[in-house]
């Protein structure tokens, strides 16, 4: 298990972390004194830095040979990156970040690290034989990723994304969302704080989590065990 290293050893990077979930992920690892480093591939710069934080910048998600060197070493990959299917300009949009992107960036990790498990977010009501196309792509990228033989592959399933660590691109109907959603912060498996899911991925990272599917409120259960330092 990676929960018996001694402690500020482990390595992260996290794809998409200016976003609502990605950011979250990366304060909730940056806040753990058991991680040495986080690096965060991106297009463009967080809106805080520290010393154990990287900057890795990246043009092209589909084309990551020029950033294989900064995906070397690591215990984890957290793919946060990701638009819902309303911003996308087509369905062939959707896919190419949703799914494309993430299968890059799982063969890049089973390159580099192959020891590494990647966390895939997801979402909740994934599956192929949903009426949703972005449920049924969702669903496409958890089982390609899966078949990559990586490190290990587990899919996250989070229902609402409520900010607790806004990003700095968050939209006003994204703030609304948020404000609104307050009220399903006690029912666990309607939503979920982006802070939490990091702290769920690395309490799962550090009980040796390697594959399956984790849902809303197994999501929060794992938050919780890294808050009560669990693992």
């Amino acid at each position: 298990m990676i929960g018996s290293r001694p402690g500020g050893e482990l390595r992260v990077a996290v794809f998409g972390p200016t976003g609502v979930a990605g950011i979250g992920v990366v304060r909730a690892w940056l806040d753990d004194p058991r991680v040495a480093e986080v690096r965060a591939v991106t297009r463009r710069s967080l809106p805080f830095s520290e010393e154990r934080l990287r900057e890795v910048r990246c043009d092209d998600f589909l084309g990551l040979r020029p950033i294989a060197h900064a995906l070397g070493g690591l215990d984890a990959v957290c793919f946060c990156l990701g638009i819902s299917a309303s911003q996308a300009k087509s369905a062939a949009d959707y896919r190419r970040i949703t799914h494309d992107f993430a299968v890059a960036a799982g063969k890049a990790t089973r390159d580099a690290s192959p020891a590494a498990v990647f966390h895939f977010v997801s979402g909740s009501g994934t599956g192929d034989d949903s009426w949703m196309r972005w449920a049924r792509v969702k669903a496409e990228a958890e089982r390609d990723l899966a078949a990559l033989g990586l490190g290990g592959c587990v899919a996250w399933r989070p229902a609402m994304i409520v900010p607790e660590v806004e990003p700095a691109s968050l939209q006003w109907f994204q703030r609304l969302g948020s404000t609104l959603s307050r009220p399903l912060q006690f029912l666990p498996d309607l939503s979920v704080s982006n802070q939490a899911i990091g702290q769920a991925m690395l309490q799962a990272t550090l009980e040796g989590r390697r594959d399956g599917v984790i849902e809303n409120r197994e999501i929060r259960a794992l938050a919780d065990r890294h808050g009560s330092r669990g693992g």
